[in-house]
């Protein structure tokens, strides 16, 4: 079951939000086809250490199940191969600033008049208009300036420790991409898809949004504890550290005797008592818990039907037997390095037992691995 198999994307994007996307287009079975400059290709290829026999760890993240093609977009021969793929292709995806496009001949007037059933999906970092617009954007700028360092962390201003800001920005590209493919099932016309590293960032403000355009209050810092929710955070034990989601009044019920607290104690009877009392909570909580392991309070906690868990490193994650049960790792055979393993698609359907819709995965590519089979493609 590959449920874009009929689809071809053309990705002309670099470093990860625009790659994000095609990576999850190609995902999903379409055949994503990477054209990258004959001089390095994607700047990350070179974004490392570490790198494994050349091949940049970076650069493996974001573009398995696709292929790579080179051309100079400034030369006419490069014109003349993008001007072929245009042709065949479904979607488009571009990240350049606004007006780079243009000036390479490739308007999305030019782009429709090659093919009117073009999708284009454009990413940049602050919109394509606006006092701004033009800016360039890279993801901890954009965290920055976007607002999710502001309440990340604890004494100062904290980034994500992904690149959360492109990473989300190629999610978003990708489900637009996906929207504007439906409707053109319908009308026959493609349409542009326009995203930002700035949308990004905004779009996932949720309740620290609200809080703002709402309640007129701006939200601030509160490290690893829930800003509206109490108590859910981390918490100290004898040994290390655990995570505790007590998200309901009747949750609450169970889990105060737990730790030794009356659920009815007027400092923190109601979830806003406690989030208003929070020091004083997580002060009780953390002198309770100091008082076994870890594992022993999440045994303790899971048979209460407390929702907890541990903090694990990457390691640990991925040799996790729930990880490997969802398949959320998998083989590919790469050209270089040969068999290896990556962080899989996050979607699982129902006829499958593992992740994403291709029945099989390609490795991320070389730099014009795929130079003679697609200009013979293009020659058809």
């Amino acid at each position: 079951m590959e449920l874009l198999s009929d689809v071809v994307v053309v990705d002309l994007t670099r470093a990860l939000a625009g790659p994000h996307a095609g990576m999850m287009l190609g995902d999903l079975g379409a055949r994503v086809i990477k054209v990258e400059t004959p001089a390095g290709g994607d700047d990350s290829r070179g974004w490392g250490p570490p790198f494994v026999e050349g091949e940049s760890t970076y650069f493996l993240s974001a573009n398995r199940n696709k292929e790579s093609v080179t051309a100079d977009l400034k030369s006419d021969e490069g014109k003349e191969l993008l001007t072929k793929l245009v042709r065949k292709a479904d979607i488009l995806l571009e990240n350049f600033r606004p007006g780079v496009l243009d000036r390479l001949g490739f308007s999305v007037e030019r782009l429709h008049e090659l093919n009117p059933g073009l999708i284009v999906v454009s990413i940049t970092g602050f919109g394509h208009d606006g006092p701004e617009g033009g800016r360039a954007g890279y993801d901890q700028i954009a965290q920055g300036e976007g607002g999710l360092m502001s309440v990340t962390g604890e004494a100062e201003p904290t980034k994500v420790g992904v690149p959360i800001a492109d990473l989300l920005a190629g999610m978003y590209g990708a489900y637009g991409a996906l929207a504007a493919l439906h409707e053109r099932s319908v009308t026959g016309k493609g349409r542009v898809v326009r995203t930002s590293l700035l949308a990004a960032m905004v779009g996932v403000h949720a309740f620290h949004g609200t809080k703002w355009t709402v309640a007129g209050q701006v939200p601030g810092r509160i490290g690893n504890h829930h800003a509206q929710i109490a108590p859910y955070g981390m918490f100290r034990t004898a040994d290390d550290s655990v995570q505790v989601a007590v998200g309901s009044e009747g949750q609450w019920r169970t889990f105060a005797p737990i730790v030794g607290l009356d659920p009815a104690d007027p400092r923190f009877a109601t979830n806003a008592d406690r989030v208003g009392n929070r020091d004083e909570l997580i002060a009780a909580i953390e002198t309770a818990f100091a008082a076994a392991p870890a594992d022993k309070w999440l045994e303790t906690l899971a048979e209460q039907g407390i929702p907890a868990g541990k903090v694990r490193d990457i390691q640990q994650v991925y040799e996790w037997e729930q990880t490997l049960s969802q398949g959320l790792l998998i083989d590919v055979e790469h050209p270089t390095l040969g068999n290896i393993q990556l962080p899989g698609p996050p979607l699982r359907f129902d006829d499958q037992p593992y992740a994403g819709a291709r029945e099989k995965n390609i490795a991320p590519p070389r730099l014009g691995e795929h130079d003679a089979s697609v200009r013979a493609w293009l020659d058809e």
